[in-house]
């Protein structure tokens, strides 16, 4: 299933049940840091807080949002805004999950370097309704000691250590779990970046689903833009909502989730959209 809803996603979240939602995948607007198709003065704290309490009521107990943002530097001090977004999460009765780090490889924000070193990452905070219904984690860091068995310590909280579980006799595995520092070069495609000024890469979000949720559940993007999210659901199974303000991308969003539709041999369903 994909429901495609174009307005504003204040008043559009009131029309998702209570406790429906098992994952959120979003990218919201940065402070002023891009002006979507020219405008960018219709975002700030009187949207964000009240986007994020919504959140907590459409999503399932153990279910988790995503939220990927960045912050605007104003008179040479960096805004904060991501922080105070966290912050309220909490305030709403979400658990701060984790901080992830979305390292982009390379210098792509907006910005002076004559004063600071180039930022290069956007933090991923990971949302909980409270303890996790799924987590599915991705094995792809290369161990270098694969083949070996494994050793190693860990230290107790009166100083004294113990053998890690496993050690001695478990032989190491050719990768291990990643770390919570995700290294994916931003979006540069002018396919898509010539449409929308900040295209979410298709495999952040992939990864995010892939770790978060099971095939068959539910994923929201309220902030839906391009429409990369409900791409990576529709190649993984997912149901997909999405909200999009603006009628220029929803038409984007719409072509590039019917493209996913078609190139996947065994997809079925249909794009909603209302």
């Amino acid at each position: 299933m994909i429901d495609l809803m174009l307005g504003d996603c204040l008043e559009r979240m009131k029309e998702i049940p209570n406790g429906c939602v098992d994952l959120t995948v979003t990218s919201p607007p940065y402070d002023s840091l891009r002006a979507y198709n020219g405008n960018n003065d219709q975002w700030g704290g009187h949207v964000w807080r009240d986007v994020i309490a919504d959140l907590y009521r459409v999503t399932k107990n153990g279910g988790v949002v995503v939220w990927v943002v960045g912050d605007a530097t104003v008179k040479g001090s960096e805004t904060g805004t991501s922080f105070k977004q966290a912050l309220w999460a909490m305030e709403c009765g979400f658990n701060l999950h984790d901080t992830m780090i979305w390292d982009k490889e390379e210098f792509s924000a907006v910005g002076s370097l004559a004063h600071r070193y180039a930022p290069v990452f956007e933090y991923m905070f990971i949302f909980s309704k409270g303890p996790l219904k799924s987590f599915n984690p991705i094995k792809d860091k290369l161990n270098k000691h694969a083949g070996e068995t494994m050793t190693g310590t860990i230290r107790q909280n009166d100083g004294s250590t113990r053998c890690t579980s496993g050690s001695g006799t478990k032989i190491i595995s050719d990768f291990g779990q990643r770390h919570n520092v995700w290294r994916q070069a931003a979006e540069k495609s002018r396919k898509f970046t010539r449409f929308h000024p900040a295209v979410f890469p298709l495999q952040i979000a992939t990864d995010h689903i892939v770790s978060w949720s099971n095939p068959g559940d539910t994923v929201l993007d309220p902030f839906m833009g391009s429409g990369t999210t409900g791409v990576a659901c529709k190649n993984l199974g997912r149901d997909f909502i999405g909200i999009e303000l603006d009628a220029g991308y929803m038409a984007i969003a719409e072509q590039r989730i019917r493209e996913a539709q078609h190139a996947k041999s065994d997809s079925g369903g249909a794009v909603a959209t209302a």
